[in-house]
């Protein structure tokens, strides 16, 4: 969950460089048959088209404000068609997404907080789905697979975390919080689509300057290692257990489409660049290389159920994503320790740098993939 990370993000340089995605080349924004340019700013969120044919729709989101912001698409009930984050100021952005025909709203978040300022945008007609093509079918059917097998470890891990919680046993605990957020970090793409229950589960202390509660995972290891008391933690604990099952259920009856997958391996990126590569994610116990590895693994999931049609498509891009997953594994291999991972404030600022760097190299051709895969 990523709530209020401002960052002073450029083009180029910053440490989510990679994964900023800028626009060069193609069609303008705005052009007939280019992508919706969409003028964001600290108070407003102006779309060039409130109407778009059904089928896939490129948005070029520009920020004018001096706030990062972010971009969503949201169908009834807000729930996340696509999205894309850390827009920094004066930085433009792609966001690639399949919508059917229906009402939606695009919404844009200044701060990266609350419920943003939001456009009707309406989808017309009808266009054959992006999984007529039958790799692309297999691809959301493999990962579909893959989400399970990690929610079928998810729920179990979390029972085993509350309870240690419940009954007062902090070392097992701690043992514990890492390892059931591994399965949780891998899917998190998936969980994201469902509203509020990302933030439930995973928001960290900024929640509350959306107006929510600090309840889930990082209300209980503030618990575990800020004040080392969870005497009263019992009813978080089961709160964080029942959103869980909540999100389990709710993942595994999901299906995302092609370019959510190519979404999501991106977005797994930006939340190593901006969370884990930092220290902000598990402020409290440093266990950040542990969501680190999760994410990478997620998003090299993501990209290997797509790998059949992008090997029909760029066979030139799956040598470099291969080759740039590699270059990151090893990189960060050489923090493990034991079964996990070595602490985040037990690396050197060249360590960290050194995985930065990694990660934007990766994320170079990532952000290549949705745009791969939504062309005919």
């Amino acid at each position: 969950m990523r709530p209020t990370r401002v960052l002073a993000l450029a083009c180029a340089g910053a440490v989510v460089a990679g994964l900023s995605a800028c626009t060069a080349g193609g069609q303008e924004p705005g052009a007939a048959g280019g992508p919706v340019a969409v003028s964001a700013s600290d108070t407003a969120c102006e779309l060039a088209s409130a109407e778009v044919p059904a089928g896939t729709s490129v948005f070029s989101i520009k920020n004018g404000g001096a706030k990062v912001t972010e971009f969503y698409v949201y169908a009834p009930g807000d729930r996340i068609m696509g999205e894309v984050e850390n827009i920094a100021p004066g930085l433009t952005r792609e966001l690639h997404v399949e919508l059917p025909s229906g009402t939606y709203e695009a919404a844009c978040k200044p701060g990266m907080i609350g419920k943003g300022i939001r456009t009707a945008l309406k989808v017309t007609g009808s266009a054959e789905p992006l999984t007529a093509d039958a790799a692309l079918a297999d691809a959301t059917d493999s990962y579909q697979r893959y989400v399970r097998s990690q929610t079928d470890a998810l729920l179990p891990k979390t029972e085993e975390f509350v309870a240690a919680i419940k009954a007062g046993d902090v070392a097992k605990a701690k043992a514990l919080y890492p390892v059931a957020r591994t399965y949780w970090e891998r899917i998190e793409p998936v969980a994201e689509i469902f509203g509020d229950l990302d933030p439930k589960i995973d928001g960290r202390e900024e929640v509350i300057a959306d107006g929510m509660e600090f309840t889930g995972f990082h209300r209980l290891e503030k618990d575990l290692w800020a004040t080392g008391d969870i005497s009263k933690s019992g009813p978080i604990a089961d709160r964080l257990l029942a959103d869980v099952k909540e999100i389990v259920a709710k993942a595994n009856a999901e299906k995302l489409t092609p370019l959510q997958l190519a979404n999501g391996a991106k977005e797994l990126l930006d939340e190593v660049a901006t969370g884990k590569i930092t220290g902000e994610e598990d402020r409290y116990s440093h266990t950040d290389l542990w969501d680190f590895a999760a994410n990478l693994e997620g998003s090299k999931a993501a990209i290997a159920a797509l790998r059949p049609a992008l090997e029909q498509r760029a066979p030139d891009l799956v040598k470099q994503l291969d080759s740039e997953f590699a270059a990151t594994e090893a990189a960060l291999g050489k923090h493990r320790s034991g079964d996990g991972w070595k602490l985040h404030n037990q690396l050197s600022q060249a360590e960290l740098k050194e995985l930065s760097d990694v990660i934007n190299a990766l994320a170079e051709p990532i952000s290549k993939v949705a745009a791969t895969i939504a062309a005919k």
